[in-house]
């Protein structure tokens, strides 16, 4: 298996991109701040979930990189809030876009409960 055919990778890289989409709203000011950021961190969780798939046979670091995967999926929802808060999205998209950070959380913590079905072991 590759980890583009991990579903939460799909989902994650799937959301990142949304989100690249949406920011080209923001205002100019927003470039080196909010859009930066939420770009960031939304692109990190495919990354980060790509790193640990390669590091699966080491336990220890498969683990360490999805709980940084998590993180940044958090992250993305705290940023998402802020783009509400300043208007730049709508309740509707707002909603829309969490809850698929919210399923990619629920993915990866599968992957983190589960290691042996993703090639590593169970410390």
């Amino acid at each position: 298996m590759r980890f583009q055919d991990l579903l939460a990778y799909k989902k994650s890289f799937a959301l990142a991109m949304k989100i690249f989409e949406i920011t080209k709203t923001f205002p100019n000011e927003e470039t080196y701040s909010l859009t930066d950021q939420i770009r960031r961190s939304s692109r990190s969780v495919p990354v980060t979930i790509a790193e640990s798939y390669r590091k699966r046979i080491y336990p220890k670091h498969f683990y360490s990189k999805l709980t940084d995967s998590d993180g940044e999926n958090s992250e993305t929802q705290v940023w998402l809030e802020f783009a509400l808060a300043c208007n730049y999205i709508s309740e509707s998209l707002y909603i829309e876009l969490t809850s698929e950070s919210v399923e990619i959380g629920k993915l990866i913590n599968y992957m983190l409960l589960n290691p042996e079905k993703f090639g590593s072991k169970k410390e």
